[in-house]
């Protein structure tokens, strides 16, 4: 029997990136971790009921199963169809206790053919953010 429409889920590869942000991380959590602090610099819109988020594009919408929350430190999303896999993408704040210095670690998966434009994306959005919080 022949599977015409059928193709194997490629493995996704897992990059994690730092960016370090010149804000406070109480104000940065808000920035990360609310529909209407996402809605400023993620998507153009961020709706949540609960542990599901729903991410707005240019008229496109993606749903994001809420995982995990650590108050004040990280926040980590599944998309709804990634369910059932271990992907995941998480925005961790990261402060130096030295220097005091706050970075935003972004872990994020792509199929190996999408790391880069994945990279770019969230350098474009962490870049908005920065710009949001005068962090340029």
């Amino acid at each position: 029997m022949a599977y015409a429409n059928y193709s194997p889920m490629s493995e996704k590869i897992k990059y994690e990136m730092e960016f370090p942000i010149q804000a406070s991380s109480a104000l940065l959590y808000q920035y990360i971790s609310t529909p209407s602090g996402m809605q400023e610099w993620y998507a153009d819109n961020v709706n949540s009921r609960g542990e599901i988020f729903n991410f707005i594009w240019e008229g496109s919408e993606e749903v994001a199963k809420l995982i995990s929350k650590q108050k004040g430190k990280s926040i980590r999303f599944q998309w709804m169809e990634d369910e059932g896999t271990n992907y995941y993408f998480e925005m961790r704040i990261d402060l130096d206790d030295i220097t005091k210095d706050v970075c935003i670690m972004v872990t994020d998966f792509a199929e190996e053919d999408e790391v880069e434009e994945g990279k770019m994306l969230w350098e474009n959005m962490i870049s908005e953010l920065k710009h949001l919080l005068g962090s340029v």
